[in-house]
């Protein structure tokens, strides 16, 4: 890892536990936790007020997203998911409750404050199905075909390897088994310049993939069924997009693959 990447990576860890403890001390008693103000393009208003009233507050509070992905993964009663960035655990005590007692849900998040609101915010949910490990999304802390489904919340365009996560998600997923996450893309014209001119890495917009560089990176780990659609504009030219795609049922060659529909 280049001595840039690991500064990045660093101001994002910086960045994640400054907004954990803003959550968990961020509020009076009467008020209840300090919710994260971004804009309305991201964080807890992209979530239904049922899926939010089902929850602790802080796990709410905390949220950081661009999308609500455990609304597109199509979860089943029995998966085994894994959550990459998992935060304050918002989208694990959901997808926790749409699998079931038979399913479990994971949680990965690199930063100690997260973690630790995360772990209170299962307990105060009462989720037992539930783990939270702590590591990279680059390096997942898990054997290889153990999960079913994978999501993720505006998080891989926080990663300073995309084509690893990519991989390593590839590798921990049975075979058939997919993907569904919510990312910021951005159009194919912007270049990497032109994209940190609309915004930071740590906001979710310098470090965004192209259309074409997300399937091609996807492509390469070995996926297939790739759709990428995207959902709302974040910044010009740069949108919350969908990304839903598959492990082939049998192995393949590490390249091609099904394009977006």
């Amino acid at each position: 890892m280049t001595e840039q990447s690991i500064d990045l990576r660093e101001t994002v860890r910086r960045r994640y536990a400054a907004a954990a403890v803003q959550v968990t001390g961020g509020g009076a008693a009467c008020c209840g936790p300090a919710a994260i103000e971004i804009d309305d393009n991201f964080g807890s208003a992209l979530y239904t007020g049922s899926e939010r009233d089902a929850l602790p507050a802080e796990a709410v509070a905390a949220s950081l997203g661009c999308g609500n992905p455990t609304a597109v993964a199509d979860l089943k009663e029995g998966d085994r998911v894994l959550d990459l960035g998992s935060g304050g655990g918002i989208d694990v005590l959901l997808s926790a409750r749409r699998v079931g007692p038979t399913g479990k849900a994971y949680g990965l998040d690199m930063t100690e404050e997260m973690l630790a609101l995360a772990l209170a915010n299962q307990k105060k949910a009462g989720a037992t199905n539930v783990e939270f490990l702590k590591g990279a999304i680059e390096a997942i802390p898990l054997p290889a075909a153990t999960i079913d489904v994978v999501i993720s919340n505006c998080v891989v365009n926080l990663s300073t390897d995309k084509q690893a996560v990519f991989t390593e998600t590839h590798r921990v997923l049975v075979p058939g088994g997919r993907i569904g996450i919510s990312d910021v893309v951005a159009d194919d014209t912007l270049t990497p310049a032109q994209r940190a001119e609309r915004g930071d890495h740590v906001g979710c917009i310098a470090g965004a993939l192209s259309f074409t560089e997300y399937r091609t990176g996807l492509e390469a780990a070995g996926f297939t069924g790739i759709e990428i659609t995207a959902t709302h504009g974040v910044a010009d030219g740069m949108y919350s997009a969908i990304i839903r795609a598959a492990k082939p049922q049998e192995p393949g060659p590490a390249t091609g693959g099904g394009r977006e529909g």
